[in-house]
C-alpha cells in the first residue's frame, strides 16, 4: 500500500502542477472570457444578419476532398465547431482523427497505469489526463496563434493605411499584407482577399476574417472597415487611429504581464514546495513518508491537502489576473 500510495501523491502533485502551468503559462496577448462572450454574442448577431453561415473557406476546401464516410461523420453535431476550433489553431488534422487520437491515449494510458499501479483511481486519472492532452494542445496552439496574429496587427493595420494612402484599392491592401508578413496573419489576409476574388463582397470578406480570428482587435479593424464602406470616410486615417489604439494596448499588456510575473512566480514556489519537501523527506528517512498512506485518515489528509492545493491555483490565478 505504500507505493501505491506514493504514487497516487506523486499524481496528484502533477496534477496541480499541471493546472497551475495551463493557467500561468498565457499568451501576452488574448481576450478575455468576459470579451470573448460578447464576441460570441456579437459574432452570432452577424451570423443572423448575414441571412447564412460565415463558412470558412478552408473547412470547405478540405471537406471537399474527404471520402464520402469522413464527410458523413463531420457532418456530425459538434464536429463543425470542433473542426474550427483546429483549424483557428493552425492545424491540419480533422476533427474526427484528433477524437480517434484522445481515445486512443487514453486507453493506453489508463491501461499502463492500471497494470503498473493496480489502483482504479490513479487508472482513470491517468485516462482522463491522457485524453485532455490532445485537446489542451490545441487550445494552446489556438491561443498562441492569436496572441501572434494580434502582435502582428498593428504593422498590418499600417501596411494598409500606407497602401490606401498611395492610392490602392481595399482588397489589394489585403494581398499587401499577406505577400509582406509572416504567418498567420498573412494566411488569414490571404483568405480574406481570396474570398473577394471569388465573388464575395468586402462586407463578407471582412465578416469571415472575424469568424476565423474571433478577437476584439480583428473586430475593431473590421468595424471600421464596414462603416467606412457604409457611410464613407477617410479609411487611411481611421486605420492609422486603430494602430495607435492598438499599440497603446499591447503596451499596456505588457507591463500588466511585467507587473504579475512576481505573483506567477510566487504561485510556481507554491505549488513546488509540497514536491520538493516530500522528495527531500523520502531521501532523508525514506520509511517516515509510507506511513501516511498506510492509515484512513492519512489518506484523507493526502485527499484533502490536494483539494486545498487546486483551490489555492484558482485563488492565485483570479488574483494575478488583470482584465485589460
Amino acid at each position: 500500500m505504500g507505493d501505491n500510495g506514493i504514487l497516487i501523491y506523486l499524481g496528484l502533485i502533477f496534477a496541480a502542477v499541471f493546472l497551475l502551468s495551463q493557467g500561468m503559462i498565457v499568451p501576452a496577448f488574448g481576450t478575455d472570457r468576459k470579451a470573448r462572450k460578447r464576441l460570441k454574442q456579437r459574432l452570432a448577431d452577424v451570423d443572423r444578419a448575414s441571412d447564412g453561415d460565415i463558412a470558412s473557406l478552408l473547412r470547405e476546401r478540405y471537406l471537399r476532398k474527404l471520402s464520402p464516410w469522413e464527410r458523413k461523420i463531420e457532418a456530425l453535431p459538434g464536429m463543425e465547431t470542433l473542426g474550427r476550433y483546429i483549424e483557428q489553431s493552425g492545424r491540419q488534422i480533422l476533427a474526427y482523427r484528433l477524437i480517434l487520437l484522445a481515445v486512443t491515449l487514453a486507453i493506453v494510458a489508463g491501461m499502463l497505469t492500471w497494470s503498473w499501479t493496480r489502483v482504479p483511481i490513479a487508472g482513470i486519472g491517468a485516462l482522463l489526463i491522457a485524453a485532455a492532452v490532445p485537446f489542451i494542445k490545441i487550445a494552446r496552439d489556438r491561443a498562441e496563434r492569436f496572441a501572434k496574429f494580434e502582435e502582428q496587427l498593428p504593422d498590418a493595420i499600417d501596411i494598409m493605411r500606407r497602401a490606401l494612402m498611395a492610392g490602392h484599392p481595399f482588397n489589394a491592401t489585403l494581398k499587401l499584407v499577406a505577400e509582406d508578413m509572416e504567418d498567420p496573419i498573412s494566411r488569414e489576409f490571404d483568405l480574406a482577399f481570396a474570398d473577394i476574388n471569388y465573388g464575395n463582397d468586402v462586407r463578407r470578406a471582412m465578416l469571415g476574417l472575424l469568424a476565423r480570428v474571433p478577437s476584439v482587435t480583428v473586430m475593431a479593424l473590421v468595424t471600421a472597415v464596414l462603416i467606412q464602406k457604409e457611410t464613407g470616410g477617410n479609411l487611411a486615417e481611421i486605420l492609422e487611429q486603430i494602430s495607435k489604439v492598438l499599440r497603446s494596448r499591447f503596451r499596456f499588456q505588457r507591463r500588466v504581464r511585467t507587473l504579475s510575473a512576481e505573483g506567477r512566480m510566487s504561485a510556481w514556489v507554491l505549488v513546488l514546495v509540497p514536491l520538493v519537501l516530500f522528495g527531500a523527506m523520502m531521501m532523508v528517512n525514506p520509511t517516515y513518508l509510507p506511513l501516511l498512506f498506510d492509515t484512513p485518515l492519512g489518506r484523507q489528509l493526502v485527499g484533502l491537502t490536494f483539494v486545498w492545493g487546486a483551490i489555492g491555483i484558482f485563488w492565485i490565478r483570479k488574483i494575478i489576473h488583470i482584465e485589460v
